[in-house]
């Protein structure tokens, strides 16, 4: 995981968006994510302990995603890498199933989680209502 964000569906809630340390990115990743980070690198305990907050914030907290793999990096970032929790309510997460969403084509600044994330909560929204 480079950078995670979390983006409400409404806009009187900030959304989330912080870039994890990466120091040994493969080629890609040097080419194609850090040039649109738009944000600092952070260790990845301090990343955690800031996500895990900005949940614990929410009364209800749901993440949608469109790729198994990004709720992995969701869940891992709730614990503090010692087998502890670092948030204490309940977070619900989904798994889209298969659509013709691309982050590729939709996102504002592909390979930017923000921009990704923003782009997805558009297109799930506009799904909701048809």
């Amino acid at each position: 995981m480079i950078a995670i964000a979390a983006v409400p569906e409404g806009d009187e809630v900030a959304p989330f968006y912080e870039a994890v340390e990466c120091p040994e990115p493969n080629p890609w990743v040097t080419a194609n994510v850090l040039p649109v980070l738009h944000t600092k690198q952070r260790p990845l305990a301090e990343v955690a302990h800031m996500f895990s907050s900005y949940l614990a914030a929410d009364t209800d907290p749901v993440l949608i995603a469109d790729w198994p793999e990004d709720i992995g990096h969701a869940v891992a970032l709730l614990t503090n890498g010692r087998g502890g929790r670092l948030v204490g309510r309940a977070v619900r997460f989904e798994i889209l199933g298969t659509s013709d969403f691309a982050s590729e084509s939709r996102s504002e600044v592909p390979h930017n989680a923000y921009y990704d994330a923003v782009a997805l909560r558009d297109w799930v929204v506009s799904n909701e209502h048809c």
